[in-house]
């Protein structure tokens, strides 16, 4: 066979034994996985790129008579309904003696139940939809929808179709149950659409995809399940953040900050800029809440963000660890968080806090910025002198031109 021309010919080539597959669903599954390549290569607005790619597919092959080019038009068609001529291809796919029985169940899932699972610190919540055929002979079995929505970076982490769908639901239940750090509840199905979609157009503006996982294999048919789900009724205004105004002095009267040092002006110091910075941290985050502390919340501000955006001095070494920890036990008891997670919280930040002190120590995880007022508060100079700030920086050498001659000269 000759090479493929153009990348929809690939893709024709990829689907050529698409007609062969025993259902719709099966169709659609092997439609989505195409279509995941698309999405995964694109560069921006990854949604946009698939819609654009189905429609220039659907071009580009109008004209081909062969089974796989009918079936497979007619796959992306249902998979990605608002790309352009997917109706026309929808409407002529009707009624074809000559081509596989259930391709006339192309779209026609319907949902069946719909629940929400997560994790007791709030970092993770997946979004779980049943859908069926009314066929299940041409169209498929009951499969489970589930979408993994990661609050800790905003973004939809991961998606997959599995089936049989009671496996599925069986495996979530069972973990619900053995596990108290895990909830699960029903939701009404357009809360389910709520719930993913502004997390979904973050990830599809990602320059790089999570790893692992088959967010792209699967997402074009995630999406169109998504599709037939009611539409969200507006969203609420957004929660006013809590108050650090309220927050701070609750905290520095509550027990769990009895025991932070406030002996020295140092001291105080350090315990100021500490809280100011799981303040700062917060508001950085997606979903802006100093109270929600996890391991994973606590890895990300101890072993990250921290280097990037402070820069500390010896007494704020010493004293971080100790308010992230005390902080955290308090914001557990203020939301309610069980027992077991807090605690699980308290030994993450124990564990870490060497690897902090490391960290800190080799500034390799600090920005340019952060390395450059590191050095200005090395040499002595103070950050709210304007004047010394600016003697300073005439003070320091000229970086080489990467583009200079060796005779000082740039090329031409």
């Amino acid at each position: 066979m000759p090479t493929p021309q153009t990348p929809y010919d690939a893709v024709l080539h990829a689907g050529r034994d698409i007609a062969k597959v025993d259902s719709a669903l099966d169709a659609e599954m092997l439609g989505a996985a195409l279509l995941g390549s698309v999405y995964a290569i694109a560069e921006t607005d990854r949604a946009s790129a698939v819609r654009d790619f189905v429609g220039g597919f659907l071009d580009h092959t109008a004209r081909r008579r062969t089974a796989a080019a009918r079936v497979l038009r007619a796959v992306f068609a249902a998979l990605v309904p608002d790309a352009a001529g997917a109706a026309r291809v929808t409407a002529a796919a009707r009624g074809t003696d000559a081509l596989p029985a259930w391709l006339g169940h192309l779209g026609k899932a319907r949902l069946t139940d719909s629940c929400a699972y997560g994790d007791a610190y709030g970092d993770q919540t997946s979004y779980l939809a049943v859908f069926d055929y009314p066929d299940p002979d041409l169209g498929g079995p009951p499969h489970a929808v589930v979408i993994l929505v990661d609050h800790n970076i905003g973004i939809v982490k991961d998606v997959f179709v599995g089936y049989p769908a009671e496996r599925v639901l069986a495996e979530v239940h069972k973990a619900a149950e053995t596990d108290e750090l895990v909830w699960l509840e029903p939701v009404e199905p357009a809360a389910v659409r709520a719930g993913v979609a502004p997390y979904l157009e973050i990830t599809d503006g990602l320059s790089e995809l999570p790893d692992g996982g088959s967010l792209a294999t699967d997402l074009a048919l995630v999406t169109a399940r998504l599709a037939v789900l009611p539409a969200p009724a507006p969203a609420p205004p957004p929660a006013t953040p809590a108050d650090p105004a309220q927050l701070v002095p609750a905290f520095l009267d509550s027990p769990h900050a009895s025991e932070l040092d406030r002996s020295t002006e140092d001291t105080k110091a350090a315990l100021d800029f500490s809280i100011q910075l799981i303040l700062d941290f917060a508001r950085d985050a997606p979903d802006a809440d100093p109270l929600r502390w996890s391991p994973a919340v606590v890895g990300l501000f101890l072993l990250d963000w921290v280097h990037r955006r402070a820069v500390l001095d010896e007494h704020d070494v010493a004293m971080l660890p100790r308010v992230v920890r005390a902080w955290a036990a308090w914001a557990a008891q203020r939301r309610g968080t069980p027992p077991a997670a807090a605690m699980s919280t308290d030994a993450a930040i124990e564990t870490m806090t060497p690897e902090f002190v490391r960290l800190h120590g080799t500034g390799e995880r600090r920005t340019a910025a952060a390395r450059a007022m590191a050095q200005l508060l090395a040499d002595g100079v103070d950050p709210a002198n304007a004047d010394a700030i600016d003697a300073w920086l005439r003070s320091q050498p000229v970086p080489p031109d990467p583009g200079a001659q060796p005779n000082g000269h740039r090329p031409h």
